[in-house]
């Protein structure tokens, strides 16, 4: 239990209650003859703190083992917790070493709190504030200062780590195949406000994503049945002996999980196939990926309509993205007309004819296309917005270029409206709810294995810390 502040002075006079007519009645001291409320004892609080001390037999010292590779703490006999400075789970683990005595003797414990100490001390204190009924239904409370003396001692596992680095028993292999890790990176994040790899032994970042290593066959399932859950991944098992025991007839391997994120991101551009287009009902061909999740939000860009493709699905057709976030364009809003037809109610999109220049060739010729967005609910006259441009982009696939010979592809697909920095102009997405538990941002942004970043994913990163928090 945790007091967010104890009253001054470390004692505390508690008169039995009495009746109303005789609150206002005094009496005096039998010791010192000092007035004073009238109690059973006959005496004041500063006599009675005089003769009983409230403390007596209370523990004043007490030791702690703390693991300084995992920032653990021991419960004995066997167990390890996790625990932060001054959190509520290491005040109640402290409490667990000092509370066994108290009932013995006479005392409850009312509050507690911590006092500060140098990190390097390797000394944690307590205020306690303990009660006990002294004479006759009188009671006293007294603040009480106990002092823990921080033992290190690797726990059980960081000593098999740090003895075997090698000695892990699963590892889960995270990679993206991608011309920019969008999905991966965002999936780190979340990873990370999620303390999912608090019980890794170690995490490697690799050339294409990272890699968690797990003493145990269980927890690496549970990260793969997490990350599944977060993102469209693609999972293999494969597992190789170690050692064989003929005698008692058991067997040790190493197992090892591949997990694959699907190489289409947010924002991403993707020209579907011909079969990939009939399978989902006439979608696209020309479709915006506009959310992801555990599937990929497919947006047609002519209809607006929305479709949500799974992992299983993808892996039918395998298609790539024909551009990618890291080519949008900016683009200024000059007039929105209002479509009649509604979009996707789900996401809250609202059809819209908008007219548009490129914000670079802005003043510089009359170069003004029309064009349908779904960004209808959002944008107005004089608005900013990132888009593709598809008159002068480079586009590589052979299906596209057929499509465009035979269709009329529009000149440019709306993707996402630019927000002022630090301004008031913040929406969040429509059906969205703030989270609760929000890690700082400075936090989220350090991640979990700090995967090698080159220049252009560093900006694909802040863009992504952007959008949080917008």
């Amino acid at each position: 239990m945790a007091s967010p502040h104890l009253p001054s002075g470390d004692t505390l006079f508690l008169p039995p209650p009495s009746q109303p007519a005789a609150g206002a009645c005094t009496t005096l001291c039998c010791a010192c003859g000092v007035p004073m409320p009238p109690n059973a004892a006959n005496t004041c609080a500063r006599c009675l703190r005089a003769r009983v001390d409230v403390t007596e037999g209370a523990p004043r010292h007490a030791a702690v083992v703390h693991c300084p590779s995992c920032s653990s703490y021991l419960e004995p006999p066997r167990r390890w917790t996790r625990a932060a400075p001054e959190s509520p789970e290491l005040m109640q683990l402290l409490l667990r070493r000092v509370q066994r005595p108290l009932p013995r003797l006479g005392l409850s414990l009312t509050a507690a709190e911590f006092v500060f100490t140098e990190p390097h001390s390797k000394r944690l204190k307590l205020r306690l504030r303990l009660r006990r009924e002294v004479l006759h239904g009188v009671a006293l409370e007294q603040d009480h200062a106990v002092e823990f003396i921080v033992h290190d001692r690797l726990c059980d596992a960081c000593g098999r780590a740090r003895a075997d680095p090698d000695q892990w028993c699963a590892v889960v292999q995270l990679r993206q195949r991608a011309s920019h890790r969008r999905t991966l990176l965002h999936l780190e994040q979340r990873l990370a406000t999620l303390g999912a790899a608090d019980s890794a032994i170690r995490v490697e970042p690799t050339a294409g994503g990272l890699d968690f290593f797990f003493a145990s066959r269980s927890r690496a399932a549970g990260l793969v049945a997490l990350i599944a859950s977060l993102a469209p991944a693609r999972t293999e098992t494969a597992k190789q002996l170690v050692s064989h025991d003929t005698k008692s007839n058991s067997y040790r391997y190493k197992h090892a999980f591949s997990v694959e994120l699907c190489p289409v991101c947010r924002d991403d551009l993707v020209f579907l196939p011909r079969d990939a287009s009939r399978s989902l009902g006439g979608l696209g061909p020309l479709v915006l990926c506009v959310k992801v999740t555990d599937t990929l939000a497919l947006l047609d860009a002519s209809t607006h309509r929305v479709v949500h493709l799974g992992m299983k699905e993808y892996d039918r057709h395998r298609f790539e993205p024909v551009l990618t976030s890291r080519q949008l364009v900016e683009y200024v809003v000059l007039d929105v007309d209002p479509s009649p037809a509604a979009g996707d109610a789900r996401f809250g999109y609202r059809t819209a004819y908008v007219q548009v220049a490129r914000a670079s060739e802005l003043g510089r010729n009359d170069a003004i296309v029309t064009v349908r967005t779904h960004l209808g609910h959002l944008l107005g006259p004089g608005d900013r917005a990132l888009g593709y441009d598809l008159r002068g982009a480079n586009a590589n696939g052979q299906d596209i270029e057929n499509y465009g010979q035979s269709h009329c592809l529009p000149d440019a697909v709306l993707v996402k409206k630019i927000y002022e920095k630090g301004g008031g102009d913040k929406m969040h997405q429509a059906g969205s709810k703030p989270d609760d538990g929000v890690v700082d941002i400075d936090e989220i942004a350090m991640g979990i294995g700090g995967i090698d970043l080159d220049p252009a994913d560093e900006v694909e990163l802040d863009e992504l810390l952007e959008d949080i928090r917008l």
